[in-house]
Parts: structure tokens; C-alpha cells; sequence
């Protein structure tokens, strides 16, 4: 028994070898919980240059201005111990935490680095930024993962886990938040009307702020760019595919009109179909309009046409229409989202916020949609992000999603704005 009760305790001695540096200072783990927080799917770079975020973690690392901030969701306070392993270049790199920072000295070995103990003081998002100071290689090396340990790791600890599912690219995005409108039953809803402001630094490059979705839809405004903006109108395929060629001729969507300027062709990749957008240079602060039209047409097929409304021109603008075959329905399961479309911009706020919702039916009767039931993506409901927030702002429903704030909101909770009685003026034989 002597021999092997010796293997044993030898094969637990490298385990723990191998997952450890040997310059870590002892630490109880009976009375702690351990959480390995993968780079690859919890972290951006600012200021970088030749560096990369990938599904291994970060690599390209070169420049001392590079910023490496890796976000985790405590909701205990304490003290913690910091592990960082990484495949490194000799050198000098700075940790920070909590405020407070201390410099390592890389040996050019692939380990864990033990970076030693912190107090936490607070609950919520924790940042982890690492810096270089100087190298004698060519790069610093790259880093694959964080390791906390203590008490506060427990199941209210919230990071992207693991990359299963592509979450470390969903993770990075950052949670897509939706508000719900319920809308009166047995009612053929012809027109649906919504208003959308998004307050000035909120127009994050990567954000879609969707303003009037249905079942088979959506219409609403994206920030593409430092130069370009977008008034975006797509349609899905009733063939399920992420692959726009396949979709057989009599299941592909139609474009009936559209626009001047405006560009139509197809979209894939999150479900298929026709795809229409006007490059606008839409601005921050001010209120935009936005008219959808969904009517069957008679024949197996549903029409859809999107209209919008800017003050800088005064005048409603046909998008496009669009005619969808094997549909026969009005418009349903009315919402509008904010979703972060850039991996790059997850860590970075946006807020927007929706007012003065109506439906008009296929007889002319106009109906105010002042409640919305907050709802968010797989992202959020399994508590990788947490950074996502809706509800009711003076007569304004808003959503807000990224950029690691506290706070947040319940996924289900339902909010009711004042009504406004006041429905939309609009001349419909007069729209283009």
C-alpha cells in the first residue's frame, strides 16, 4: 500500500506543479471557490496596435501603450488571490485591480503565474488590466486566462465561461436587450408607428437601435462606422437558412420599390432573406419617426413597406417594400432591441430611448402602445453578461446594454409609460 499511497501523493504533487508557479505564496484552498476566466471571451484592448483578441486568448502583444481590460461580475466582497497564465517573453508587465497595481517580472517560461492576494470592496463588475513596461523579445507573450480565487466565486459570479456555442464571440458583443409591446388580440394590425432618440454619446460604433421589428422583421438605424450610418430594413426568408443562395426561387423575398439611394440585395448568417438600407448620417440627440406597413396581398404572399421620418428633412422616405411569399399575415409580436453587432465595441455603453408607440389596424382605428416587457438574449439569460438594463424614463420606454455597469434589469419585467392620446399625423396617400 506504502508504494502506491506514494504514487498518488506524487501525482497530485505535478498536478499541482504543472497548474501553479512555484514562487506562489501558500493559500487555504479548502475554504476558497476557483474560477478561470478565459482572455478570449472577456477582454478588449485599448490603444492597441499589433494586438489580438482570439478564441486562445491574446496575442500579438508589443507595444508598452496596450491596454489589456478583462471584465468579471463579483457578487460577494473580500479578499481574492490572482493567478495570470501565460506563454511570456522575459520582461516587465503591470497588473492593476481594485486600484491598486504591482509590476511582474516575466521568466519567459509558459505557466501560472501567482500575482498574490487583493481586496475587494465592493460587488459588481471587477476590471483586470495588464500593461507592458518592458521586454527583451519581441513580444511579451500571450495570455490565455485569469484565475480568482476566494469566497466570492460562487454561482453569482458572472464571465463568458467557455467558447462553446461561439460564446466567446457572443460574450464580446455583449447581451441584445428587447422591448415587448403587447398588442390587442383578434385585431388586423396594418401600421405600426415608433419614435427613437438615442442621447448624444450614445451612438457607439456597433449599435442597432431597432425600432419597429414583427415576426418576420425588423426596421430601425446602425452606427456601421466612424463614417457611416444606416437605415436598415430586413426581411427574413420563410426558408430557414444563414446561407441567402440556398433559399429556393419561391421562397425568396421580392423587392417590389424602394427608395432613391437606397441599397437592396440579400443578408445571411442570422437567418436569411431581402435586405434594404439608406446611408444616412442620422445624429445623436435628436427624435426620429418610423412607419412599418404589413398587409397580405391576396395570393399566399405578405407585403411589407418601411418608411422614415427625419426632421433635418421634413418629409417621410420610403425604404422599401418588400413582398414575402408563403406569408399571409398582418403585422405580430411587435418589440423593438438594441443589439451591439462588433465584438470589438462590447465594452462600451449605448442607450437609447423609444416613445409614442401606435398601431393602426386595417379598418383606420389608431391604438397607443404605452406597455413593453423587457426581454434579452442567450447572452444574458445565462448570466455570462450582466450589463443589461431596460424600463421606463419620464414618457420614454429606453434599453441600455455593455460597458460592464452595475445594475440591471429582471428579465420579464413589464413597464407602462404615461399616455400621450395624441396619434400620429400622418397623410397616407401621400407617402412615397
Amino acid at each position: 500500500m506504502y508504494p502506491l499511497l506514494l504514487a498518488f501523493f506524487s501525482i497530485i504533487s505535478q498536478s499541482f506543479s504543472g497548474s501553479f508557479s512555484k514562487n506562489r505564496e501558500a493559500v487555504t484552498l479548502q475554504d476558497t471557490n476557483r474560477i478561470h476566466v478565459p482572455i478570449g471571451g472577456n477582454s478588449w484592448i485599448q490603444d492597441g496596435e499589433t494586438e489580438k483578441i482570439n478564441e486562445a486568448g491574446l496575442s500579438g502583444w508589443t507595444s508598452t501603450k496596450s491596454v489589456i481590460q478583462t471584465y468579471v461580475r463579483l457578487g460577494k466582497t473580500g479578499k481574492i488571490n490572482l493567478s495570470l497564465k501565460a506563454s511570456s517573453e522575459t520582461g516587465k508587465i503591470r497588473i492593476t485591480l481594485a486600484g491598486t497595481s504591482r509590476e511582474m517580472e516575466l521568466n519567459g517560461i509558459e505557466k501560472i503565474y501567482y500575482l498574490g492576494s487583493w481586496d475587494i470592496n465592493q460587488t459588481g463588475y471587477l476590471k483586470l488590466t495588464v500593461q507592458g513596461i518592458s521586454k527583451t523579445g519581441k513580444e511579451f507573450g500571450k495570455l490565455a486566462e485569469w484565475i480568482l480565487e476566494g469566497t466570492e466565486m460562487d454561482e453569482k459570479t458572472s464571465f463568458v465561461k467557455d467558447n462553446s456555442d461561439n460564446f466567446f464571440y457572443w460574450g464580446r458583443r455583449g447581451p441584445s436587450v428587447h422591448l415587448n409591446y403587447p398588442i390587442p388580440a383578434n385585431e388586423n394590425i396594418e401600421w405600426f408607428y415608433n419614435e427613437v432618440t438615442v442621447p448624444e454619446k450614445q451612438d457607439v460604433i456597433g449599435s442597432y437601435f431597432m425600432a419597429n421589428g414583427f415576426g418576420e422583421g425588423y426596421f430601425g438605424m446602425q452606427v456601421n462606422s466612424a463614417t457611416e450610418r444606416r437605415i436598415l430594413f430586413s426581411i427574413w426568408s420563410p426558408f430557414q437558412t444563414d446561407d441567402p443562395k440556398s433559399i429556393p426561387e419561391d421562397k425568396q423575398i421580392v423587392m417590389l420599390k424602394k427608395g432613391n439611394d437606397v441599397y437592396t440585395g440579400e443578408f445571411g448568417n442570422e437567418g436569411s432573406g431581402g435586405q434594404s438600407y439608406l446611408k444616412y448620417n442620422w445624429k445623436a440627440g435628436n427624435t426620429y419617426k418610423f412607419l412599418l406597413q404589413g398587409k397580405p396581398s391576396g395570393d399566399s404572399t405578405t407585403n411589407y413597406s418601411a418608411y422614415f421620418f427625419a426632421p433635418e428633412i421634413a418629409e417621410w422616405k420610403l425604404i422599401a417594400s418588400f413582398k414575402r411569399p408563403k406569408t399571409q399575415t398582418y403585422l405580430k409580436k411587435l418589440h423593438s432591441f438594441l443589439e451591439n453587432f462588433i465584438p470589438e465595441t462590447g465594452d462600451q455603453t449605448r442607450k437609447v430611448y423609444f416613445g409614442n408607440q401606435w398601431i393602426r389596424n386595417s379598418s383606420g382605428k389608431w391604438t397607443e402602445l404605452n406597455q413593453a416587457k423587457f426581454s434579452a438574449d442567450a447572452t444574458a439569460r445565462k448570466g455570462y453578461r450582466m450589463d443589461y438594463a431596460g424600463g421606463k424614463e419620464k414618457n420614454y420606454f429606453y434599453l441600455k446594454n455593455c460597458g460592464f455597469f452595475d445594475e440591471f434589469t429582471k428579465i420579464g419585467d413589464s413597464f407602462i409609460r404615461e399616455s400621450n392620446t395624441k396619434k400620429p399625423e400622418i397623410d397616407f396617400e401621400k407617402l412615397p
